[in-house]
């Protein structure tokens, strides 16, 4: 199988790169690839910069250059409740646009689209690390509660919140590319006064401990 990983930001390519075996850069435009194998599987792994327009570009450029039978996005997100904690791992059932509204639409769902962007789901246990649900994505870093409530007002279920992950589900859904989402949470505004040093502190934690769950993943496709 061909898959293509996505990440926004050089920190959560770093934890990537180490599972490719047999690994080679290919330069293509303004574009780094890391490409190499996991298991029987070729990679090609990709930095599309942090937003939702970084990362439909960054999309649309992965599925021209290697036709991936199988695009993933992991990373970071901020937890979208009290039922997650720093350092879980929410795995997307589906995926909508927060920030989305178009007058006669329903929030969230882009004309042409459907609402929410459904994913492919991993052969994996739901446990007190890990859930299964709804991320959310828009174009603001999350940092209180009140903009959490908000999400929560248009998507109560929403388990996380990102910046990039539904726009790659669009694009994969208008492309007919499967596609596949984790991501770990490393800040909590909905509980945390000051989640931007939460944030912070995160990647001086263990973010190698909570990337277990991503290597685990991509090593069993």
């Amino acid at each position: 199988m061909k898959i293509g990983i996505i990440v926004a930001m050089q920190k959560e390519q770093a934890l990537i790169l180490p599972l490719l075996s047999r690994s080679t850069i290919v330069d293509m435009g303004n574009v780094t690839y890391h490409c190499g194998w996991i298991g029987e599987n070729s990679v090609a792994v990709m930095q599309c910069g942090i937003g939702k327009v970084n990362a439909a570009i960054g999309t649309v450029s992965l599925i021209d250059a290697f036709k991936p039978d199988l695009i993933i996005n992991t990373g970071v997100a901020a937890g979208g409740g009290d039922m997650v904690s720093v350092m879980d791992m929410v795995v997307a059932d589906r995926l909508v646009h927060h920030d989305f509204w178009c007058i006669g639409e329903e929030w969230g769902r882009v004309p042409g689209c459907p609402k929410f962007f459904q994913a492919v789901m991993p052969e994996l246990q739901e446990t007190d690390g890990v859930r299964k649900g709804l991320i959310a994505s828009g174009e603001l870093f999350i940092s209180s509660k009140e903009e959490i409530e908000n999400i929560r007002s248009h998507f109560p279920d929403v388990m996380a919140v990102d910046m990039e992950s539904a726009a790659i589900a669009q694009v994969c859904t208008v492309r007919g590319v499967p596609f596949m989402c984790m991501r770990v949470i490393s800040d909590t505004p909905w509980c945390s006064h000051d989640n931007s040093r939460q944030y912070e502190d995160f990647w001086e934690e263990a973010p190698q401990k909570s990337f277990a769950v991503v290597r685990e993943i991509l090593s069993s496709l």
